[in-house]
């Protein structure tokens, strides 16, 4: 007798649509600190170019301890209403601050209401992409059968790598044709205003998202529950602190090789915007193509193996990378292809890790609060952090969180092939 196998077909329009609006949450947050070196000082007195590039990190970082709270509102509004209608919304928030950060008036112009609303701005742009997350996580992995979440999950990062390959193939072409005094002038607020753009294009494509089987299934639940963040922790402990060790490596990594490195080795090892832009562009390319790769090797053999080796490489491959952070293309190239490289072995998979810790009724919020506190702890201070201790302590910083994280995946169960809750 024929022994026939069925072979799944993914819904790959209704993938791009989910994702796409995730592609606009991340370019609109990457240009920020691509383009940071051009703007600091149209926003921030320019009497002192240092000091105008950490006020513009810290407003970075401040943003991001507005992410929880995104987060917990967001995600809560998910588990209620629903992850479509939440997407919605916080792409409208995401888009509508970048369009507000392209049309900022200078300190020259307004003085210190300049800076104020830069800071409001940002802080939208924090909530909504800590709601962005989590309910983009949530739902890849709600739509997807249990044997493919890993490839479903995927498409979270490709989006979000198409996003940062833009926002860094934007800062080539416009450094490569537009001189200092201009990108400073005007050049750096064209990503920004083309953000707005995406944004309407992302809600277009989202429009007709379904709602999952998941949440409609447990709808119920989730409006029954009261203090569902208590909740997390006095049921939840173990999947709350699985979830902030993973985090602290993959946030580091995130924002070690998409934002950190950027304005580190322009401003402080002084290689060329063009070759780190370039390099960036490359290094990304490698991270897009590999993402569904890895989603299928998770299915296939598991998620703990590919994370184990991702955070015991970074351990031991951080510092002695961190050297080639200097003039020249071909070593910026390494760095990027070999950190992103390695990234991706847990990117591929960070919807379907994070989706299976949760049960549905308090998968949003659970992943919205704890995830984005952890980033906002570690990721959004990254850029800082590297520009005020140097880059040895840093890298030797994120090679002790790898070491963390490496303990932390041993205690994960795995949840290759396993229904979601």
């Amino acid at each position: 007798m024929a022994v026939t196998t069925e072979t799944h077909r993914l819904p790959v329009r209704t993938l791009v649509a989910s994702s796409a609006g995730n592609a606009v949450e991340w370019y609109d947050w990457g240009i920020y600190t691509a383009f940071s070196i051009y703007f600091a000082t149209q926003i921030f007195p320019a009497g002192n170019e240092a000091a105008a590039l950490l006020s513009t990190f810290a407003t970075f970082a401040l943003a991001f301890f507005f992410r929880p709270l995104g987060g917990y509102l967001l995600g809560r509004f998910a588990d209620l209403k629903g992850r479509r209608t939440a997407m919605l919304l916080t792409i409208v928030l995401m888009s509508g601050g970048s369009v507000v950060i392209g049309l900022l008036p200078t300190f020259e112009q307004v003085g210190w209401l300049s800076p104020a609303l830069l800071v409001l701005a940002r802080i939208a742009q924090g909530m909504a992409l800590g709601g962005e997350v989590s309910n983009a996580s949530a739902y890849l992995a709600e739509i997807a059968p249990a044997a493919h979440r890993g490839r479903y999950s995927s498409f979270f990062y490709i989006s979000t790598g198409a996003a940062v390959l833009i926002a860094s193939l934007l800062g080539f072409v416009l450094s490569r044709n537009l001189d200092k005094a201009a990108m400073a002038s005007y050049g750096w607020r064209v990503p920004f205003l083309i953000g707005g753009v995406l944004g309407l294009i992302g809600l277009w494509l989202r429009r007709e998202l379904k709602e999952t089987e998941q949440f409609e299934d447990n709808k119920a639940k989730a409006e029954s529950l009261r203090n569902p963040l208590m909740m997390t922790l006095k049921e939840h402990p173990k999947a709350v602190g699985q979830l902030i060790g993973v985090t602290l490596l993959s946030t580091l990594s995130f924002y070690t090789f998409f934002s950190a490195l950027t304005p580190f080795a322009v401003k402080t090892k002084g290689a060329n915007d063009i070759d780190v832009f370039l390099a960036l562009s490359i290094g990304t390319v490698v991270f897009i193509a590999l993402q569904y790769p890895m989603g299928w090797l998770a299915d296939r053999y598991g998620r703990k193996p590919q994370m184990l080796v991702w955070a015991g490489a970074m351990a031991l491959l951080v510092v002695p990378l961190s050297t080639l952070v200097r003039p020249g293309l071909i070593n910026l190239v390494i760095v990027f292809c070999v950190g992103l490289g390695l990234y991706t072995a847990i990117t591929s998979i960070a919807p379907a890790i994070m989706s299976e810790l949760f049960p549905t009724e308090l998968r949003g919020l659970g992943i919205g609060a704890w995830y984005n506190l952890t980033v906002a702890l570690f990721g959004g201070t990254a850029p800082l952090v590297i520009q005020a201790v140097g880059g040895t302590v840093f890298f030797w910083y994120v090679a002790v969180g790898a070491v963390i994280t490496f303990l932390v995946i041993l205690t994960l169960p795995e949840t290759k092939g396993v229904p979601l809750s």
